[in-house]
């Protein structure tokens, strides 16, 4: 199976690069829902090729890695996106890429909608064509317009505000109208020891300032890119399997009620969206002291304030927990709490 990763630049797609080339002996996977000896062949031994190398011939039980960026691939432009799925033979795409500055994309509206809805458009169309399957990132910000106060679930209605949260429904809508195999994810408040971040911003500010200001009035999840590149990993590697001998489900589907986008050989739907992030939740606040304390920057004095003291152009959800009971239940999965992985995370960091 070959896999075009998109967006292979940003902090998801180094965190999918990292897993493959690092598997299982440095513990990246769950520790509670995958021991080592259950990761599947196809994750720890992969191929990997650039993406103008020629397709080589691959056991069945092994992935093919197309790794693009900009610079190897406009997403924008489709006839470019066809030409690479056909010429190297993809049969997977996982778009991590995106417009992702959401204060930004109120002032760049049209790229939002280039990127965020377009582009993805133009991968579920070159998926349609040779029956792929995309596995496209999604986020929380769809459910922002919303005075929630419960884990939403997949099933809740989107209510975006504000461009960028707009343009990721579009993109999704798009998925879900070009009709390719699919899965979508949902994810939120999204980390890692890769470009620019909450954590690493936190980071330098607690290391620089005496004293510091940080939102307490939005509740969310943080999430650690390389856990949400595992569950990827994790959604791929059971395409390659038997659906009648349950390996996807084991906690109460049926066969027959297998996501379309993994169960294989027959299909009567589709596609599937999850939600995923780590466990737990906190604020802002919150979770800037615990990087603080988890980095021993206990000299900078953070404090909490409202979100009204930090004027913005975006009204950024006051609270986006997702419910994440699906694909736990999908991949019979215990997922890491939140403050776990920021300690894998800043271990990553410090080395």
């Amino acid at each position: 199976m070959k896999v075009l990763v998109t967006g292979a630049n940003g902090q998801l797609g180094n965190s999918l690069r990292a897993i493959i080339e690092r598997p299982a002996a440095e513990g990246i996977y769950f520790s509670q829902g995958f021991a080592k000896n259950q990761i599947p062949s196809a994750i720890a031994n992969p191929a990997r090729k650039d993406c103008h190398s020629e397709r080589s011939e691959e056991s069945v039980n092994s992935f093919e890695w197309v790794f693009t960026d900009v610079a190897e691939l406009d997403i924008t432009d489709r006839s470019a996106v066809r030409a690479m799925v056909q010429s190297q033979g993809i049969d997977v795409i996982v778009n991590c890429a995106g417009y992702t500055n959401v204060e930004g994309a109120e002032d760049h509206s049209d790229l939002a909608e280039k990127l965020n809805a377009e582009a993805v458009e133009n991968l579920a169309v070159a998926m349609k064509e040779v029956d792929g399957l995309l596995v496209h990132i999604s986020t929380d910000y769809v459910f922002g317009g919303k005075p929630l106060h419960a884990p939403i679930s997949e099933e809740e209605e989107p209510a975006p505000q504000g461009v960028y949260a707009v343009t990721k429904l579009h993109g999704e809508e798009a998925v879900r109208r070009v009709g390719c195999r699919h899965i979508i994810i949902r994810t939120a408040w999204l980390y890692s020891e890769y470009g620019k971040n909450f954590v690493k911003t936190m980071l330098r500010l607690t290391s620089e300032k005496p004293s510091l200001k940080v939102v307490d009035d939005q509740r969310g999840t943080p999430t650690y890119a390389g856990d949400l590149a595992s569950v990827i990993l994790l959604l791929l590697s059971r395409m390659e399997g038997p659906a009648a001998e349950g390996i996807y489900f084991s906690q109460g589907f049926a066969k027959n009620q297998i996501p379309s986008a993994i169960a294989t050989p027959t299909r009567s739907d589709n596609g599937v969206t999850y939600h995923f992030t780590d466990e737990g939740e906190c604020t802002w606040y919150e979770f800037a002291r615990e990087i603080a304390l988890m980095a021993g920057h206990t000299d900078c004095d953070i404090q909490p304030c409202t979100s009204d003291e930090f004027p913005s152009k975006v009204h950024r959800p006051a609270y986006s927990v997702l419910d994440k009971s699906r694909i736990k239940q999908a991949l019979s999965i215990d997922i890491p709490h939140w403050k776990s992985s920021l300690r894998r995370c800043l271990d990553a960091i410090s080395k």
